[in-house]
């Protein structure tokens, strides 16, 4: 009988460069809440630990980012860059990468939902976090499968279904 691997443990690094963002340890808690929900639904395992960079800014500077890195020139709510290109279904490297979360544009994409900040906030840092996992949507299967893990991921955070229909959004 084979062994499991104990359950994966990311070393997580939150900044705050720019932006209204609140107090930095809530951040950090939301960040590692998510995390934590993520491994647990994914079931990822691993012996050895992995690296997770999360960076709060503002509109502006992902907006360069948005344009030097996938030539749109301008502002989006989350950026994804893995630290190293597809690894092997169920492989974990040694650092996942850095997500990348604008201010202004988390701030008015909630207020036009209808959403609590924090609620948003935290699907855009699952978002990013499935990016970096591989998770993707480019196709609709894709799409799909990407969403059904978001809304399992938040609704053990209890946090409302993101793409459920509502009157504002």
């Amino acid at each position: 009988m084979s062994r499991k691997p104990p359950p994966l443990h990311v070393n997580i690094v939150v900044s705050i460069e720019a932006g209204g963002w609140s107090d930095p340890g809530e951040l950090e808690m939301l960040v590692h809440r998510t995390a934590q929900s993520v491994l647990v639904d994914l079931d990822l395992r691993s012996p050895s630990p992995t690296e997770l960079g999360v960076t709060f800014t503002d509109d502006a500077a992902i907006r360069a980012l948005n344009a030097e890195w996938r030539g749109k020139d301008k502002a989006t709510n989350v950026l994804s860059f893995p630290a190293f290109a597809q690894v092997g279904e169920g492989v974990v490297p040694p650092m996942l990468g850095d997500i990348v979360i604008a201010f202004e544009t988390v701030e008015r994409e909630a207020a036009l939902e209808g959403k609590p900040f924090d609620h948003h906030l935290t699907h855009l840092v699952t978002h990013g976090f499935l990016h970096l996992l591989g998770y993707d949507h480019e196709s609709d299967a894709e799409a799909e499968e990407m969403e059904r893990v978001e809304r399992s991921v938040l609704s053990a955070l209890a946090i409302p279904d993101p793409y459920a229909v509502t009157d504002k959004g």
